[in-house]
């Protein structure tokens, strides 16, 4: 029963694990539009990178493990969110760890 939110489950969890790392290296969530600017281009080639592959039938998804909800071109929502949720936990680590670093340095 939990294998179709499996997905969304680990992309919140990541989204959870990573969210305190904002008080470090402040300006993941306090600066969406340069967030957005950083992800969303990126997201948007991965996500058309990700329809040709599944139209080529290099790939697919498993159904077990996705909602069953897809954007046009049949690429599952998670994969959406996954585009944006992973690159924004990358931004909020990499954040916090310039962040950590730059006050060693300063010490």
């Amino acid at each position: 029963m939990t294998d179709r939110w499996q997905y969304l489950l680990v992309l919140g969890a990541c989204l959870a694990i990573t969210a305190p790392l904002e008080v470090f290296g402040g300006g993941v969530y306090r600066r969406p539009g340069r967030t957005l600017r950083a992800v969303l281009p990126v997201a948007a080639v991965f996500l058309i990178w990700d329809e040709v592959a599944v139209a080529a039938r290099v790939w697919t998804y498993d159904p077990a493990y996705i909602t069953g909800l897809h954007i046009p071109f049949g690429v599952p929502i998670e994969e959406v969110l996954f585009f944006i949720v992973i690159p924004l936990c990358a931004l909020l680590t990499y954040n916090a760890v310039d962040d950590i670093l730059a006050r060693m340095r300063r010490r």
